[in-house]
């Protein structure tokens, strides 16, 4: 349905908008994100990304920066010279990449507080029966003998310390009962 004549307003020019900030940003915009925050912060937003990665000392192409050797009958001394390397201007990137990389990689999975209340409230009461754990007013879950044997193995194995800690709680306690 075409619109009614004499309704579409004009455009008017937008005179207090700043042209020179306005595209500068539309640009910064368009580029991608880039997610390290080494190379972020060294980036020339001015330079091409060659030059960018060449003066942190990183490789654009991984195959022209390893080149595969081919195999030749004879080398001739030609051959053997090296070419200039690209100078390494921000060497800081590398090193801290490297840092970080060597770095231990941390557990990412862990249990919920919940759980390991949980488990710990069942061994506590119950100790090893797991069909009085099952028979239990807080097993709202309703989960059978195996599946809490399963969670309190899966306990175990993510904290065995302070599984072992809390065993020695629990004998302290029985012995000062005792």
């Amino acid at each position: 349905m075409p619109k009614a004549k004499g309704k579409t307003r004009r455009q008017k020019f937008g005179y207090n908008v700043n042209r020179k900030r306005l595209n500068r940003n539309a640009r910064r915009k368009a580029a991608p994100r880039i997610e390290c925050s080494h190379i972020r912060h060294a980036w020339d937003h001015t330079k091409s990304v060659r030059q960018n990665l060449a003066e942190m000392g990183l490789a654009m192409d991984p195959n022209k920066a390893v080149p595969l050797r081919k195999r030749k009958i004879k080398a001739m001394e030609v051959d053997t010279e090296e070419r200039p390397r690209d100078l390494v201007r921000k060497p800081y990137v590398v090193n801290d990449l490297e840092a970080e990389a060597s770095l231990p990689e941390k557990k990412g999975n862990t249990l919920s507080r919940d759980l390991i209340d949980y488990v710990q409230y069942m061994v506590e009461n119950h100790g090893e029966n797991y069909k009085a754990m099952a028979r239990d007013e807080k097993n709202y879950y309703q989960d059978t003998p195996k599946q809490i044997r399963n969670k309190i193995n899966v306990y175990k194995r993510f904290y065995p310390t302070e599984w072992q800690a809390f065993i020695d709680s629990l004998q302290s306690k029985k012995m000062e009962v005792d």
